[in-house]
């Protein structure tokens, strides 16, 4: 036997010095404590040089099975072992007290601590234990020689140890003529050579082990067990059906090796050339420059066309002594470097700033009239404010742009307006869509210290934008959240703040910009979501939503015609009368906006285009049946009073993100203990008015004839359909009131009556808001008569005279105003 160890080869545990490449005896010591502790540089070798003087053994039927961690045994090498497990441990003293025989199992992943027979692949190699070192700390390190491969069949016992029946399995040995097989180890000494050759981790003396084992057997074992492969691949070697089959397997291997060493050893190379390529460039722009400067022409071309483009900007001192400072960085940094391209890309940004450059206002306020109502129809209170603007601008030649919120439910032409408005005003527009942001950088840019720094979108939309002056949409900005990061709402106050935005920092730019000719104009569905400080910055204007006869409009002078130009239709080819436009609006749609009804004529549209496509005969103008035919069945039929000669039913209004709704409070009485149970997916505050209201009735009930024993013998229940719908809010307060009142008293609720208002325990009906949502949504209902707190009065004053057309409406300022106007 042979073992190889950095200088040293121990022949049968005799130590042989290497000496000019001969081997003297020196003395029969084993292996030594000294080698195992350097048992990193142990190279096992393979037992003998010929194939016979592999130790032939008749292993028994069972044996015990140790299990390997990260190691694989192969027939005819000898491998030291660490063994640390205690389980492990107890076999390799049992096995050496017995006849030193075991087989060495590989276990599938190393990461497992307690295996199971599952755990083991089947195929693994029989060994005697040669040699066993005790380890300082309580290891032991086991010197196996293997003999044979061998299969794995039942286990027996697991315990103390694993123990396991094992059939033998030869390697069927080429024949020793078989040139194939020849070629193939010398191909696999070789390719082996060279990556021990190549690699610095391989040691060098495993290069003379491989010169000098003849047996073909004891090589392909020999490279099998010591060269740097995977388990996964040593395993898959030791299973090959045959020396052969193994030897094919361990050129493809080690020619998948030698490869990824040359491309690994290509990549270091191409490192190294490009860092003295660095150094090289670096020495000569240094001489470059010296050159340039003697010529005075030390200025290379991306510099001089900042330089050129900074002549013409109107910027401040302080502006301009801060771009000559941070051109001058530039100047002296080396172009290779990374910090280079990060210094041109800011002082790019502070040229292509429009430094106090502005567009001129169009202030024929007639002009801006006729455009803003030929792109919206309605907003009246919005143009009036605009022209007021351009008004004084006219009069006094300079005013600070107002900030301007505008809310309301979706679709009713909110972030349209803002590029309306600037195209009145004759300024460029830009939008910022702040829905979901949650970083305070993005409005304040980013530290140039950070690596991918960028400007915050207020400055890069003024830069896009091209002038300091622009209409800018701030799009959703109740949809801001807080994070880790900051909160955006925050660094949006300096922004919409025109006392602070003159002297706005962006942290990229880390210079003041003046924002306050900036026409600001944001937009929101809940205004009771925006930050107070930053509602309390700004001019709420709220745009309800549209009547019927509003969409109606909307939809014959925008919608239609913009359908037909997306769809390649021209506008003979596609008509909707103000008939079935209604029949689409009140039937198919429910909301304050458009949009829904700007998707059903989408869809009208492709159906005809799909019908001039396939040169089928059609009408221009759509009939009813078509519109059901291609819009389906009517999908809002319900929102239509309903309820006729009931008693304890009431309609309701309420205020959702999409606008108003009416929705109906019930009340019944059951035999019970009076008992109060409300249903209908209520909230906490509705709750609360349904237990205000009940307590009401029960402290008047002498006053309206109500009986004192049907408050014990009758439980009261209270529900709002649809009761999947959470619904919530205080504004429910006098409908429920009059919902329990009506049930209590059976007096029936007049017809075409809704009403809305919160109420107390005294009596006092109370204020509410969403009033133009909720009259809309009663009057598409068909609602005749509207019961409104006293409070709301100016609320309804306010709105246009075609909103209100048709409505009765009644203040009340107690619950038994509210009652003796809706009871019969």
């Amino acid at each position: 036997m042979y073992y190889l160890c950095k200088d040293c080869i121990y022949t049968d545990f005799f130590m042989a010095k290497k000496d000019n490449n001969d081997f003297s005896i020196i003395d029969d010591l084993g292996l030594s404590a000294d080698i195992n502790e350097q048992r990193h540089q142990v190279i096992p070798i393979i037992a003998g040089n010929d194939d016979d003087t592999i130790e032939s053994v008749e292993l028994p039927e069972v044996l015990p099975i140790l299990t390997l961690r990260s190691s694989v045994l192969f027939p005819g090498a000898i491998t030291p072992i660490t063994v640390g497990r205690e389980k492990s441990i107890a076999l390799v003293r049992a096995v050496q007290a017995d006849n030193g025989l075991l087989g060495a199992v590989l276990q599938r992943n190393a990461e497992i601590e307690t295996p199971t027979p599952d755990d083991m692949y089947r195929i693994g190699t029989a060994a005697r234990i040669l040699k066993i070192l005790e380890m300082p700390n309580g290891n032991l390190t086991v010197i196996l020689s293997g003999l044979e491969k061998i299969e794995v069949g039942e286990y027996i016992s697991t315990e103390p140890f694993f123990k396991a029946r094992v059939t033998p399995l030869l390697d069927a040995t080429p024949d020793k003529n078989s040139v194939e097989f020849d070629a193939l180890v010398e191909s696999i000494r070789d390719v082996a050579l060279n990556i021990i050759n190549t690699s610095p981790s391989m040691p060098k003396e495993a290069s003379f082990a491989i010169k000098n084992i003849d047996s073909h057997r004891g090589i392909v074992n020999f490279i099998c067990s010591n060269l740097d492969f995977s388990d996964d691949d040593r395993q898959m070697l030791l299973e090959a059906p045959g020396l052969l089959a193994r030897s094919r397997k361990l050129l493809e291997i080690l020619i998948r090796e030698q490869q990824l060493l040359e491309i690994k050893q290509d990549i270091q190379g191409k490192v190294k050339q490009e860092i003295d390529k660095q150094q090289r460039d670096y020495y000569l722009q240094q001489q470059m420059r010296t050159i340039q400067q003697e010529l005075g022409e030390d200025e290379d071309g991306d510099i001089a066309r900042l330089r050129e483009a900074a002549k013409d900007k109107k910027w401040s001192d302080a502006t301009k002594a801060m771009f000559e400072k941070e051109l001058s960085k530039l100047e002296r940094l080396n172009p290779a470097v990374a910090e280079y391209s990060v210094q041109m890309t800011y002082l790019q940004l502070v040229v292509d700033l429009p430094w106090e450059e502005y567009t001129e206002d169009n202030l024929d306020l007639k002009c801006a009239r006729e455009q803003l109502d030929a792109d919206h129809f309605g907003l009246e209170e919005v143009k009036e404010r605009i022209l007021e603007h351009l008004a004084v601008i006219k009069l006094k030649g300079d005013l600070k742009s107002p900030i301007i919120c505008l809310y309301g439910p979706p679709g009713v032409g909110k972030t349209s307006l803002g590029k309306s408005v600037a195209t009145a005003l004759g300024r460029k527009f830009g939008r910022i869509a702040l829905g979901g942001l949650h970083d305070e950088a993005e409005i304040r840019g980013h530290r140039r210290t950070y690596i991918g720094a960028m400007p915050g979108r207020i400055i890069e939309t003024i830069k896009r934008c091209g002038s300091s002056n622009p209409v800018i949409i701030l799009d959703e900005v109740d949809k801001l959240t807080v994070s880790n990061h900051g909160d955006p709402s925050s660094a949006l106050l300096e922004v919409l703040d025109p006392e602070q935005n003159t002297t706005f920092h962006d942290n990229y730019l880390d210079m003041e910009y003046d924002l306050s000719k900036v026409l600001f104009i944001a937009t929101a569905n809940d205004i009771s979501a925006v930050n107070p400080a930053l509602r309390d910055r700004m001019e709420l204007i709220n745009i309800p939503g549209y009547i019927l006869e509003d969409k109606v409009e909307i939809a014959e002078r925008h919608l239609v015609h913009k359908q037909c130009e997306t769809h390649g239709l021209s506008d003979e080819q596609m008509v909707v009368d103000r008939d079935m436009m209604r029949k689409i609006i009140s039937e198919y749609t429910r909301e304050s906006g458009v949009r829904s009804l700007d998707k059903h004529l989408a869809k009208l549209a492709r159906a005809r285009a799909k019908s001039i496509a396939f040169e089928e005969e059609f009408s221009p103008a759509f009939t009813a049946e078509e519109i059901t035919k291609i819009l389906g069945k009517p999908k809002f039929l319900n929102d239509e009073y309903e309820i006729k000669d009931m008693v304890g039913v009431v309609t309701g209004l309420a205020w959702t993100q999409v606008g108003g709704d009416i929705l109906y409070i019930e009340s019944i009485l059951t035999p019970g203990k009076g008992k109060l149970s409300l249903t209908g997916s209520l909230g906490d505050v509705m709750k609360e008015s349904a237990t205000i209201a009940y307590e009401w009735v029960k402290a008047h009930y002498k006053e309206y004839g109500i009986n004192e024993e049907v408050f014990e013998k009758f439980d009261l229940n209270i529900h709002v359909p649809e009761g999947a719908t959470p619904k919530d809010g205080p504004s429910a307060g006098i409908t429920m009131i009059t919902s329990i009142m009506s049930t209590y008293t059976g007096r029936k609720v007049k017809e075409r009556i809704a009403m809305t208002g919160e109420t107390t325990l005294r009596g006092r009906v109370l204020p509410i808001g969403g009033v133009k949502e909720k009259i809309l949504a009663a009057k598409r209902a068909g609602i005749h008569t509207i019961l409104l707190p006293e409070e709301n009065r100016k609320d309804v004053e306010e709105i246009t005279a075609d909103y209100i057309e048709g409505l009765t409406f009644h203040y009340v300022r107690t619950n038994e105003q509210v009652l003796e106007l809706a009871l019969e």
